[in-house]
């Protein structure tokens, strides 16, 4: 974080010094959180209301951990009854806003800096990882840890920018129209990538359409010397050319004559080897052409692997340092498709970060794909936040899975049910498909049944919480009899997605 001081703080905020910093305005900090467990000595902590715990809770221990500051709504004082040194708002994670918009100004003005937005119903997180991972070797880069992408995570990004950082890979999601547009106000973005508008969501935002128009909000931010990056396969997204006045570059997997899309990143010869890893010949606006190899799982991931190489294109990195950065590159963010290989011969793989129809299917045609001369456990759970649609989304996922022949169907959670009904009059019958209320039942299940050779997929959305049961099951025990070499560890390797819309 660049550093600033409390007088600072307070004018950009229109906040209030209280306590010391009203005496001592010249308090510096040169980092900021709004957990008090990662306070370092320096910082400024954010008392942050939450729906589970009030940040004005942990003031004291911030301060003893090291903070200078705290920015807060109410005054918080020691056991000796003086206040704590502060900045006081009427809206703390407002005044996270403001604080993140003056330090990109700021970052702005000292040197050149590249800011771009990503968007979309699922993959931003992946899309995220990979075009960080392509930047890194042409300038320090900074991008969210995880999934932050809303009006706390977005600004926590920014506050570990530095006046050395070249570019700022911004991660944005929303749970209803207005949210983009506010995060793309603060941070004023470059370079904007919408990856596709799915169902993701759909009951709060009263339809896809409206998600849509959510989306849209992150490129009509962008100013007509930037970038609109856009899926060219996702009619919803290539619409959005008419919405901003910055210039496209389409992605797209499609012939070089489908959509009229002549400016165009594209995957020729797409397709996934015998690992379920993306294989396509990268076709670049300018004629060159590269071979990529991920290391990701799923050919869904063909179109995360095309948006970063888009907005990595449209930033001036040269086609060979788009293919290096590509090729081989794996998730770095947990839950997202992560492969863990026991050594009893089981393999599972963990992709209950996130869910919605679109990635559930995607999830489900991978698992069918890499388990043909095996047997697949599919352990699904609820799609949260699909409004009234939820039932009918459900029963078609169950029918899906069914269709494509997974051996065994594990449905997770009351919220889930319609799944299993819908495999049950898909043509399930026996024990392939199996309805348990709880993890722990499922649990049980795989404990008893899972077998050497069983590819197993964990999949739901973050609420539903599947992703540590995923964990124990890959981390499970391993009998020594069942083991190769008895001392060995369950090998973890690829991942990918992203939680909220």
């Amino acid at each position: 974080m660049i550093e600033l001081n409390a007088a600072e703080i307070a004018a950009i905020t229109g906040g209030e010094l209280i306590g010391p910093a009203a005496r001592t305005p010249g308090i510096v900090v040169t980092s900021a959180t709004t957990d008090s467990r990662e306070t370092v000595q320096g910082s400024l902590f954010i008392a942050k209301p939450g729906e589970n715990s009030d940040g004005h809770l942990f003031v004291d221990a911030a301060f003893a951990r090291g903070a200078l500051l705290a920015l807060v709504e109410r005054s918080v004082s020691d056991d000796a009854g003086d206040p704590y040194p502060a900045v006081m708002v009427p809206d703390v994670v407002l005044a996270m806003g403001a604080l993140a918009a003056e330090i990109v100004r700021r970052l702005r003005e000292h040197g050149e800096l590249t800011v771009i937005g990503i968007t979309g119903s699922a993959g931003k997180t992946t899309t995220k990882d990979l075009l960080a991972g392509i930047l890194q070797p042409s300038g320090p880069t900074v991008a969210p840890v995880g999934s932050y992408n809303g009006e706390v995570g977005l600004p926590l990004t920014v506050f570990t920018a530095g006046y050395g950082t070249r570019y700022l890979v911004m991660e944005m999601g929303a749970t209803r129209i207005g949210n983009i547009r506010y995060l793309a106000e603060m941070v004023k973005p470059d370079i904007g990538v919408v990856l596709f508008v799915g169902s993701a969501h759909a009951g709060e935002f009263g339809g896809v359409d409206n998600i849509a128009v959510a989306k849209g909000e992150l490129v009509e931010a962008l100013p007509a010397g930037g970038t609109a990056i856009l899926n060219a396969d996702d009619i919803r997204v290539a619409a959005m050319a008419e919405r901003t006045q910055a210039p496209v570059l389409y992605f797209t997997s499609s012939p070089e004559e489908a959509h009229g899309a002549k400016n165009a990143v594209r995957a020729l010869d797409a397709r996934t080897d015998s690992q379920g890893r993306p294989v396509f010949t990268l076709l670049l606006p300018d004629g060159s052409r590269h071979e990529i190899r991920s290391g990701l799982i799923g050919a869904h991931h063909t179109a995360n692997l095309l948006a970063a190489a888009a907005a990595a294109y449209a930033a001036g990195i040269p086609g060979a340092a788009i293919a290096a950065g590509l090729s081989g590159r794996t998730a770095a963010s947990r839950w997202r498709m992560e492969r863990t290989d026991r050594a009893d011969g089981v393999t599972v793989i963990n992709d209950a970060y996130n869910a919605n129809p679109e990635s559930m299917r995607a999830a489900l045609r991978t698992l069918a794909e890499l388990g043909r001369e095996r047997r697949t456990w599919a352990v699904l759970g609820e799609m949260l936040e699909l409004g009234e649609d939820s039932v009918t989304e459900h029963d078609a996922i169950g029918r899906y899975a069914v269709r494509l022949n997974i051996s065994k169907l594990i449905v997770v959670g009351t919220g889930a049910r319609a799944m299993h009904t819908g495999a049950v009059m898909e043509g399930s019958w026996g024990e392939e498909s199996t309805f348990v209320e709880t993890a722990e039942d499922a649990e049980r299940i795989l404990r008893e049944s899972l077998a050497p050779g069983d590819l197993v997929l964990f999949k739901s959305s973050n609420g539903a919480a599947l992703r540590f049961l995923g964990d124990r099951i890959a981390l499970s025990p391993v009998p020594p009899s069942a083991a190769t070499d008895p001392a060995s560890e369950p090998a973890r390797t690829e991942g990918t997605g992203g939680e909220n819309l």
